[in-house]
């Protein structure tokens, strides 16, 4: 198998390089990432400038663009190879509920699987333990010929962070929700220029049983399975009745 690995936290991030190294040991790896941390960049393509690729080592190449950038240059044939799997990750935290919309890790894997490979988003909750991650991403891996996933989907996977022997084991769930954003906080800037720094997430909202975040408290990976099709069904008919109602 042939695996092309990307990230948004940028190449030289310590999750990115721990994944490539594991799955090297298993698998014929290629990496192709941001030059510099592109957290929260979501689906966004670079399309006002040429994007310039520049190779690291034989089989890593860092790319002055966002992560959905990298995947879509190595699967349209840029580096003359063809990939059977992408994964995207090890995100340096969560991608947990509405985290998702704004992921580029995330952003990533769906880019991979809107060009027609199987594709996982892979994330650490924390900042220490990568390796229990990347021993997650091998277990799936190992598994993936067992699994079918329609047109479209990905795999959005948190990982607790915790010695890999302290994993309860995997749990498919949906995704939760967070409340409202905290509000933007002002920054001081040198010149007196009014500028503000982004609000943090919230607190979970909507935590319970089934979802990413009861997962991850209570100690389990948590798989939750995306596709890119945001129609809210359920909705169409009462739409369509107002809609009926509705004079132009």
């Amino acid at each position: 198998m042939r695996i092309l690995i990307s990230n948004d936290d940028g190449l030289d991030a310590t999750g990115i390089q721990t994944l490539a190294t594991l799955l090297g040991r298993h698998y014929e790896v290629f990496v192709v990432a941001p030059d510099r941390n592109r957290s929260g960049a979501s689906n966004s393509l670079t399309l006002t400038r040429p994007l310039t690729p520049v190779r690291v080592t034989p089989n890593q190449l860092k790319v002055d663009g966002t992560p959905t950038d990298c995947v879509n240059l190595a699967l349209s044939g840029v580096f003359d190879r063809q990939f059977d799997m992408v994964i995207s990750g090890i995100n340096h935290g969560p991608n947990l509920g509405d985290d998702v919309i704004y992921s580029g890790t995330v952003a990533a894997a769906m880019e991979a699987r809107h060009l027609g490979r199987p594709a996982i988003a892979i994330s650490l909750v924390g900042n220490q333990y990568f390796d229990t991650a990347a021993k997650v991403a091998l277990t799936l891996l190992q598994q993936s010929e067992r699994l079918s996933l329609p047109a479209k989907s990905i795999l959005n996977v948190n990982v607790p962070d915790v010695p890999y022997e302290q994993i309860k084991g995997m749990k498919a769930t949906r995704l939760g929700h967070r409340n409202q954003a905290q509000p933007a906080i002002s920054a001081q800037h040198p010149r007196g220029v009014e500028s503000y720094w982004i609000g943090a997430l919230s607190e979970p909202d909507d935590a319970g049983p089934e979802t990413d975040f009861y997962a991850i408290h209570e100690g389990w990976v948590s798989v939750t399975p995306l596709h890119a099709d945001m129609t809210h069904q359920s909705v169409k008919s009462q739409l369509s009745d107002w809609l009926e109602s509705v004079s132009c």
